[in-house]
């Protein structure tokens, strides 16, 4: 709050009120208006005083700006956006004003950058993690994936231990794929186009497809949540505008390719898994994203015996989450790791293409989430190489 303001203006007040203006030296003012209003295409709003101009306030791309010649300070910078389309000459994404005003080049929305996979094995345990941090509004965060796989992908345990109110506020987020996985208690949420306020329970979970506005709006003491999103450096954006829940609900709407998935535990059927000696609850992810990613939930087949022959996938990513339960990860053909991984609760493994596994020794009440790209894995030889 602004020192002597006692009260919060409304929205539409904030809407109307006449914008703030970033002020910059004008050096040399008639070379330097003439740049911003010629080769930027700014367009001039007022100058003063008529006989020998001092201030000038010119408004473009979205900002308002005033150059005062009697001011001294440093000479800023703007990043002022361009369309893909627009021309720019190579190497002339940073330009000098006549003032001094550095001036960058910027394409607005520019296509998601997707890093090259650095495929590797991951094995991170509850206990010999990082630990946990605070993150956005408020809320804890453990790192399951350290190494990001090259930046392609990050997976995230995320806890509100103290429950209640969550200080979120109505976003959405530039990315490819996004996972939201309800591990402990229960978190109410709300999404765009998609119906009132709904709650998520253990063993729910939701896609969060490209570009849907959210909030969370409430948590349990306790709650912690799996999220897995791509790339792994992401931009969250705020829309102040939109409030939610929508008049309408659009439950087929496409957001970037992709629609929304609430999959329900509790009302969940069970098939036959890749694995051998588990089964399979399909969350419908796959079927949402056309193919792109997949998402189950594991248990072992209680009528079969445990798997005693490796094997390996040919995918992008296979990502798996102990749930509960205690299970054995058994490598093979991997010099450089351990051949063997005890894993229980809150561990997190991640398994590269060609490297042959066996998940064995588990017990009875062992649940693993499985999160795969592509939505099917696709089995292969052992140590045949993924291309």
């Amino acid at each position: 709050m602004l020192p002597g303001v006692t009260t919060t203006p409304s929205p539409t007040a904030v809407a109307t009120a006449t914008p703030a203006v970033v002020v910059l030296p004008g050096g040399d003012l008639d070379t330097t208006l003439a740049y911003f209003v010629d080769q930027l295409g700014f367009r001039l709003l007022s100058i003063s005083p008529a006989d020998d101009p001092k201030v000038a306030t010119i408004e473009g791309h979205g900002l308002r700006v005033q150059l005062d010649r009697g001011i001294e300070g440093g000479p800023g910078l703007l990043r002022v956006p361009l369309s893909p389309t627009d021309a720019v000459t190579p190497g002339e994404r940073t330009l000098v004003a006549p003032n001094g005003t550095f001036i960058e080049l910027v394409v607005d929305d520019p296509p998601l950058d997707i890093p090259p996979l650095h495929p590797a094995l991951v094995v991170t345990t509850a206990t010999e993690s990082g630990g946990w941090v605070t993150g956005r509004a408020g809320m804890q965060y453990r790192d399951l994936l350290p190494d990001r796989l090259g930046g392609r992908f990050i997976a995230s345990h995320i806890a509100i231990p103290d429950g209640g109110p969550v200080p979120d506020y109505v976003h959405h987020h530039r990315i490819r794929f996004q996972l939201i996985f309800c591990h402990r208690g229960w978190v109410r949420v709300v999404y765009e186009d998609q119906g009132p306020p709904f709650v998520l329970q253990a063993g729910d979970c939701v896609l969060q497809p490209p570009g849907i506005r959210h909030r969370v709006l409430e948590a349990s003491p306790g709650l912690q949540v799996v999220e897995l999103s791509c790339p792994a450096e992401h931009v969250t954006l705020l829309d102040h505008e939109l409030a939610l829940p929508t008049s309408q609900v659009r439950a087929d709407r496409d957001f970037g390719g992709q629609r929304f998935v609430r999959h329900e535990a509790a009302s969940a059927t069970r098939q036959p898994s890749w694995l051998p000696g588990f089964n399979a609850c399909d969350t419908g992810i796959g079927r949402a994203t056309d193919g792109l990613a997949g998402v189950r939930v594991l248990r072992p087949e209680p009528s079969a015996a445990q798997t005693s022959t490796p094997v390996a996938h040919g995918g992008e990513l296979l990502f798996l989450f102990v749930l509960e339960g205690d299970v054995v990860l058994r490598l093979s053909g991997s010099s450089d790791e351990p051949t063997v991984h005890d894993l229980h609760e809150a561990d997190a493994i991640a398994i590269p293409a060609g490297l042959p596994f066996e998940l064995v020794g588990s017990t009875g009440d062992l649940e693993l989430l499985e999160v795969a790209l592509p939505a099917e894995p696709v089995p292969v030889r052992p140590h045949d190489k993924h291309r």
